[in-house]
């Protein structure tokens, strides 16, 4: 997209996976217009978040809990199309149907203080200055690889999920599938049928789950993820709340020994992999099915971090600046809980903007004026946040309420090939 000038909005969304999508549709709901009232920055080239970059053997029948868009159903799919087309294809029209006018591809490469209370957001294609930003920017863009001993000397392929196009790129060949998530097991049994040897590594010992995933064990897992981002650490994987599901394909992995499960090795070598114990495994490729990070590095002007290394959340609010919510991310990263999380954010945005508005009717102004508001500053989480400090967590928001969901961070969900999670 063509660069231009500094231009003015009221709120910027980043991203246009479910989770962004559903923060603009609220937007919209709630009375604000493309343009002047908000505006959506995506860097993909066209509709569909995370979802377009899917690998074609991941087909629509393939997604578990897909959730619709607020506003409009996503029916009669076809279930043997790839998902990364009847997803894509559904995105676009959910954004022309309700006029969301994303702006693509832009790329958002800094968010930093501004001027007169505002945040600076600088782009590939130019300045925003906003009141206020909803990031929904996913994990998709930071592919996660452990670093292994002599990892740069193995003389086979190294490949991401990211970069995994299906399994005939295997055929004949030795794999090591590294994760115990399901992107792990969904690749090593998609694959195994055509490669000559297949051998599945895991930090720990999988653990599956029968029956179904119902609404007490979603709320569960959901506290669980929820209690890391309230500590400000990174967010854990669904899977290792949650577990792998058992399903027929699963069980059929066991049986045949597809799924029979090893240790992490301990170093890589030209020929493949090894243990500390004296195992080997020759390889001729590693698929690492190793999960994703939160892609939030050009909010890193603004300092969000905890010391633990996450972004400590008050709901979908960052706890260091009202001015920030995140979608999408720790116990909202799933297509039901980024729907919620959307919900959530504008309905905080809303109430952060009516309270700075309410400060200027009140006077307090340069001079030091009180009214209504008591004369304090909003970015501290006056007006409707409840008139204390809310970059400490307190006002009438109170502890950090999660949106729900689960989480996608270690290639679980749809980041890693199965579960839906958002963008």
């Amino acid at each position: 997209m063509e660069q231009q000038g500094e231009r003015g909005t009221e709120v910027v969304v980043v991203g246009a996976g479910q989770a962004g999508l559903s923060a603009a549709y609220h937007l919209r709901r709630a009375g604000f217009t493309p343009g002047p009232g908000f505006v959506v920055l995506d860097d993909a080239p066209g509709p569909g978040g995370a979802w377009q970059f899917r690998w074609p053997s991941l087909t629509y029948g393939k997604v578990h809990g897909m959730h619709s868009l607020p506003g409009m159903e996503l029916t009669g799919a076809d279930p043997a199309r790839p998902s990364s087309e009847v997803i894509a294809e559904y995105f676009a029209d959910y954004e022309r149907a309700f006029g969301l006018q994303v702006l693509r591809p832009v790329d958002v490469r800094a968010v930093r203080e501004g001027d007169h209370g505002r945040l600076r957001v600088e782009t590939s294609a130019g300045v925003w200055s906003t009141r206020a930003l909803i990031n929904a920017t996913g994990t998709w863009n930071r592919p996660f690889v452990p670093r292994v001993p002599g990892q740069e000397t193995f003389r086979g392929r190294q490949v991401h999920t990211v970069g995994y196009a299906g399994p005939e790129e295997f055929a004949g060949l030795r794999v090591v599938v590294v994760g115990g998530g399901a992107s792990g097991t969904q690749h090593l049994l998609e694959l195994a049928p055509y490669a000559a040897a297949t051998a599945w590594v895991t930090r720990r010992p999988p653990v599956f789950r029968e029956g179904p995933f119902d609404e007490e064990a979603g709320r569960a897992a959901v506290a669980l993820v929820e209690e890391r981002v309230r500590q400000g650490l990174p967010p854990h994987s669904v899977v290792s709340v949650t577990g792998l599901p058992l399903n027929d394909a699963i069980r059929e992995g066991l049986r045949n020994g597809v799924l029979d499960r090893l240790p992490m090795f301990d170093r890589m070598t030209p020929e493949g992999v090894a243990w500390a114990d004296g195992r080997s495994f020759a390889a001729d490729a590693v698929l690492w099915a190793t999960g994703f990070r939160a892609d939030v590095g050009h909010l890193a002007p603004l300092r969000l971090r905890e010391p633990g290394g996450g972004i400590r959340l008050v709901g979908t609010r960052a706890a260091a600046d009202p001015r920030v919510h995140l979608v999408g991310y720790g116990p909202s990263a799933s297509t039901v809980g980024a729907n919620r999380a959307g919900r959530a954010a504008v309905r905080e945005v809303r109430r952060l903007l009516e309270g700075n508005r309410a400060d200027a009717r009140g006077g307090a102004d340069a001079q030091g004026g009180t009214g209504t508001q008591g004369g304090t500053d909003a970015r501290e989480g006056t007006g409707t946040q409840g008139g204390t400090d809310a970059r400490e967590g307190t006002g009438t928001q109170g502890g950090a309420a999660v949106q729900g969901g689960t989480d996608a961070r270690e290639g679980t969900g749809t980041q890693g090939g199965a579960a839906a999670v958002a963008a």
